[in-house]
C-alpha cells in the first residue's frame, strides 16, 4: 500500500524526529521546495481573488481566547496556558480567527471596504493524543492556509459560491480529487454558541450555494460557532477526511464587538466567513504524497530538473547549462558521481520530471538531450529552447511533462 510516511522517507522530504517531538514533523530540503510552491501558488491565486495576507502571532493572551469562545469550547484540544506571570498567560492558539477578528477591528471600517478578505498562511497548535499522530495527515503542530471574510449579510451566499470556485481551481492545480461534500450540521449534546435563528440562516445559506452539488448532511459535524461545507478526500488506506472547509460565524463578530458603518450611517454587524481552500499544509500533502505517489507535477517537484554530464569533460557546460536554468526560476541539479546509468537510475527514484543529458556532442552544440521522467527521450534540442519548453510547463502548471502534441 502506497503511503506517505513511507515516500517521504525515501524522497527525504520530512523526518518525525522523537527529539523534536511526536507529531512536529521537520520539513527536509526537498520537502520544503516543493511546499514553498504550492505555498506561493496559493497566495498568488487568493491575491488575485481580493485578499489582503497578514501575519500573526501563534499565541494570544488567554483572555483573547476566552473572548473566542474557544477555552470555553474547544480547551480540550488545546495545550495548556504557559503562565509568566500571575496575571500574564499566554495560549498557543488552536485557530487563527480570533488574530483576524483584531486584524478587523483594528480601525473603523465602512461598508465600501465589504467583502474584507483577509488571509494569512500561519501556525496552530493542537493537543492531539500520541495515539493517533501519524506522519504529516495528523499533527500538533498546524501550517494552516486560512482567509476570514467580513462582509454584509446580504453578500454571504456570493461569497460562498466565490470561494467554493477558487477551491475548485486550486485542486485541479494540485490533482486533488475530492471524494465528496458534506455539510457540517449541530447535533445533539454537543455545546454551540449562537441562537437557533442564526443556525438556521447559516445553513440556509449553505445549502444555496450548494445547490448543484452533491452533498451529504453530517449532524454533529459543526464547528463550534456554526455550520460549514467540508469538502473531503480520501487516503491511500481508505481514510476519510476533510481537506477544503467554509464555514458561517456569526458568533465572533458579536464577541469581538465587530461593527461597520453601513451607507446609512448606521452601525451594522458583519458576518464572519472561515474559509481554507487546501487546508493545513500537512495534511494536504500527506494526501498530495500519495495520489501522485511521490511523482508530484513539475511545478511543485522539489527538483524539476538534474543536469547529467555523460563524463567530466561536460561538467563545464553542464555547470553553465545549470545556472541558465536557475536564472530561469527551475529549480535545477547538476549530478556528476557514479555511472550514467546509475544517476538516470536514482533520478527516476525521486521522480524528477525531467533530465537532461550531456555528451560531447551536446556540450559541443550548447543543446541537450531531454529524458522525462516517464522514459521518453526527447531529440536533442538547442540549451535555450529545453528551458523554454520547461519553463512554459512549469508556469502553465501542467500536469503533463509535455504540452500536448
Amino acid at each position: 500500500m502506497i503511503d506517505h510516511r513511507k515516500l517521504g522517507r525515501e524522497l527525504d522530504l520530512f523526518v518525525s524526529d522523537p527529539l523534536a517531538g511526536a507529531g512536529l514533523p521537520i520539513w527536509l530540503p526537498a520537502g520544503a521546495a516543493a511546499r514553498h510552491a504550492v505555498e506561493e501558488y496559493v497566495r498568488e491565486l487568493e491575491r488575485r481573488s481580493g485578499h489582503q495576507h497578514v501575519y500573526s502571532p501563534p499565541l494570544g493572551k488567554r483572555e483573547l481566547f476566552e473572548l473566542s469562545g474557544h477555552l470555553g469550547y474547544f480547551a480540550d484540544d488545546m495545550f495548556p496556558p504557559m503562565r509568566l506571570s500571575a496575571d500574564d498567560e499566554f495560549v498557543l492558539r488552536p485557530a487563527l480567527c480570533p488574530h483576524h477578528a483584531l486584524v478587523f477591528r483594528a480601525r473603523g471600517r465602512s461598508y465600501r471596504e465589504l467583502p474584507l478578505r483577509i488571509a494569512e498562511l500561519g501556525g496552530m497548535y493542537r493537543s492531539e493524543r500520541s495515539g493517533v499522530l501519524g506522519g504529516l495527515s495528523r499533527v500538533r503542530a498546524i501550517s494552516l492556509n486560512d482567509a476570514h471574510t467580513f462582509c454584509a449579510p446580504d453578500q454571504v451566499g456570493e461569497e460562498v459560491v466565490e470561494i467554493l470556485g477558487l477551491i475548485r481551481a486550486a485542486h485541479a492545480a494540485l490533482g486533488v480529487r475530492p471524494a465528496g461534500f458534506r455539510l457540517s450540521l449541530r447535533g445533539p449534546g454537543e455545546k454551540y454558541v449562537g441562537d437557533d435563528a442564526q443556525w438556521a440562516r447559516a445553513e440556509e445559506l449553505l445549502r444555496a450555494a450548494l445547490a448543484g452539488v452533491a452533498y451529504v448532511e453530517a449532524p454533529g459535524e459543526a464547528a463550534f460557532y456554526g455550520p460549514k461545507i467540508d469538502i473531503q478526500i480520501v487516503d491511500a488506506a481508505g481514510r476519510e477526511s476533510t481537506i477544503s472547509t467554509i464555514q458561517l460565524d456569526f458568533d465572533k463578530p458579536e464577541r469581538f464587538d465587530l461593527s461597520y458603518t453601513d451607507s446609512d450611517g448606521s452601525r451594522r454587524r458583519p458576518v464572519m466567513v472561515h474559509r481554507s481552500l487546501v487546508g493545513s499544509m500537512e495534511r494536504l500533502f500527506a494526501y498530495l504524497i500519495e495520489v501522485h505517489e511521490g511523482a508530484f507535477p513539475a511545478w511543485y517537484a522539489p527538483v524539476q530538473l538534474v543536469l547529467l554530464p555523460v563524463d567530466d569533460g561536460q561538467a563545464g557546460a553542464a555547470a553553465d547549462l545549470a545556472r541558465r536554468a536557475v536564472d530561469a526560476g527551475l529549480r535545477v541539479e547538476v549530478d556528476v558521481a557514479g555511472s550514467l546509468g546509475a544517476r538516470v537510475r536514482d533520478a527516476a527514484r525521486r521522480r524528477v520530471p525531467y533530465l537532461g543529458v550531456l555528451g560531447a556532442r551536446e556540450a559541443a552544440e550548447g543543446a541537450v538531450s531531454l529524458r522525462l521522467r516517464n522514459g521518453r527521450t526527447l531529440p536533442q534540442m538547442p540549451a535555450p529552447a529545453a528551458l523554454t519548453l520547461l519553463s512554459e510547463q512549469v508556469a502553465a502548471r501542467a500536469h503533463d511533462p509535455l504540452p500536448p502534441a
